[in-house]
Formats: structure tokens, C-alpha cells, sequence
């Protein structure tokens, strides 16, 4: 598995509630009618919340600003990440999640990558 990390910031103009309710009840959406077109097989959004306790966190280890989500896609791997873009179904799934992204994301203000995910400490069964 390959895990892309999209570390969100919102729009100027949108307070943060406004940004994680689009986030969460329209783009969610759309990332699920469109995950398997571009190969994608889990999607996981991490609203920031607890501002109090992450301002305490920040201060203590002299930490930037806080993001105000985490989107987390994962891929079977990075052949089947390219595999699903390569089709006009996946290519035109990824052009209108790129659009809508642009209606709430700070595209160049938040960095994504691709990973290789290694659990230290598995969940509990």
C-alpha cells in the first residue's frame, strides 16, 4: 500500500467550520463516487479540532502553524495509482476533484506526498 498525505489549508475567505463542513459533506462525497475510477482504495479525513490543547502542543515544541486537515488516499500501490489516471474515466474522475479542491484548498499552501506506510504500533483487534 501507498498512502498519499494532503496537509490541508483552507481558502482565506473560509473560517475553518465553514471549510471542514464543505470539506466533509460535499468534497466527501465526491471522493467516494470517484475513488474507484482513479484507483483509490481508502480515504480518510482528519478535521483539526481541540484548538485549546493543539495551541499547548505547538507552544511546547515551538511548532508552525496548525493545518486545518489532513486528507489521507490510499493506493494499492504506485503502478495502480498511474493505472488509474491513465484512463480518460480516471483523468476526468481527478480533473473535477481538482476543481472542487479549488473551491476551498489553499492548493499552494498545503503539500502533499506519497509515502510507504510502516506501523510501529498496530491497532487493537
Amino acid at each position: 500500500m501507498v498512502k498519499l498525505t494532503f496537509c490541508l489549508r483552507r481558502l482565506p475567505h473560509l473560517s475553518r467550520a465553514e471549510f471542514q463542513k464543505y470539506w466533509l459533506e460535499s468534497h466527501g462525497p465526491l471522493v467516494r463516487e470517484r475513488a474507484a475510477a482513479i484507483g483509490m482504495v481508502r480515504y480518510v479525513q482528519l478535521h483539526t479540532a481541540h484548538d485549546e490543547a493543539n495551541r499547548m502542543l505547538r507552544a511546547s515544541r515551538g511548532g508552525p502553524e496548525a493545518f486545518d486537515g489532513v486528507a489521507e488516499l490510499w493506493f494499492e500501490s504506485v503502478e495502480a495509482m498511474g493505472a488509474g489516471m491513465a484512463d480518460e474515466t480516471g483523468r476526468r474522475a481527478a480533473a473535477e476533484l481538482l476543481a472542487d479542491e479549488k473551491k476551498f484548498i489553499d492548493l499552494e499552501r498545503s503539500p502533499l506526498w506519497l509515502a510507504d506506510a510502516h506501523p510501529i504500533v498496530p491497532p487493537p483487534e
